[in-house]
């Protein structure tokens, strides 16, 4: 069976939580080919993405994205591109309320 796109994770975190908002099954690997991350207030907020290895705790050196800004009512799309081996994670920050992460890729048996 072939591998299919999908939407891997979603989360609407609250106000300076990190959240795991995707972490790839036991026995698999992911291709996350993008993140969008929507601002649903009329407010500049900013926010971070780490991407952290398999039972890793979060550390500076893993953030792809750190204090970046998203306009009010609008949406940015990475193009990441990356594989992520089993059990690695997606986690996110974001500065207030209001924003959105959805991620999408596949995942590989």
């Amino acid at each position: 069976m072939a591998n299919a796109y999908k939407v891997l994770g979603q989360s609407y975190p609250n106000a300076t939580t990190n959240t795991d908002v995707y972490t790839v099954g036991t026995g698999k690997s992911a291709v996350v080919s993008t993140i969008a991350i929507c601002n649903q207030t009329a407010n500049q907020l900013t926010y971070n993405i780490a991407v952290r290895p398999s039972g890793a705790t979060l550390t500076n050196s893993q953030y792809i994205a750190y204090g970046t800004p998203v306009n009010g009512n609008t949406t940015t799309f990475i193009t990441i591109g990356t594989t992520l081996a089993a059990t690695d994670v997606i986690t996110v920050n974001a500065s207030a309320q209001g924003l959105s992460f959805n991620v999408y890729g596949t995942e590989i048996s």
